[in-house]
């Protein structure tokens, strides 16, 4: 047992030592404004290989690609709206955080509503059909004594406790 804490205290003291030597991440554009317009323009595009991250904060290689893609367009001297132009070319609307509004990505901006409108309405039919499928009929004469000899039995015992 103590083998195994020196092992495991040594292997966790190289992992903190590890982090000791290092150093500070350098920019990977000398420009600083070429840097942040990457930022920008990145925070916008969708990782494809992630897909729930933004193309800025993503590890993944395609996404460092992309970033090195976009630096190279920055320094070629396209617009931000050229390089967005570019990578939807490239990728599709799927690329963009915020698809455009047009014919092919109707269901994507309206469909999550049209699907709670929809879920709503079925719950109100189902409700209505259930509340109408309840009837309330009185008891025949032969209920009214079962329930009135059971009402006793349990006044009887309550009397008694």
């Amino acid at each position: 047992m103590r083998r195994w804490l020196i092992v495991l205290l040594v292997a966790l003291g190289s992992i903190g030592a590890g982090g000791l030597h290092a150093g500070e991440a350098q920019p990977l554009a000398a420009d600083e404004v070429t840097e942040k317009r990457l930022v920008a323009i990145s925070t916008e595009l969708r990782c494809l290989v992630c897909q729930n991250e933004s193309l800025s904060g993503s590890h993944a290689e395609l996404a460092n690609d992309l970033r090195r893609e976009i630096r190279t367009l920055i320094k070629d001297g396209r617009s931000d709206a050229e390089i967005m132009e570019f990578m939807v070319s490239r990728y599709g609307d799927f690329v963009r955080y915020r698809p455009p509004l047009k014919g092919t990505t109707l269901l994507l901006w309206f469909g999550p509503g049209v699907l709670f409108v929809g879920g709503l309405a079925a719950l109100v039919l189902y409700l209505r059909r259930r509340d109408r499928a309840i009837s309330d009929t009185p008891l025949t004469a032969d209920e009214q004594r079962q329930a009135d000899a059971l009402l006793q039995d349990t006044d009887s015992r309550q009397g008694l406790s």
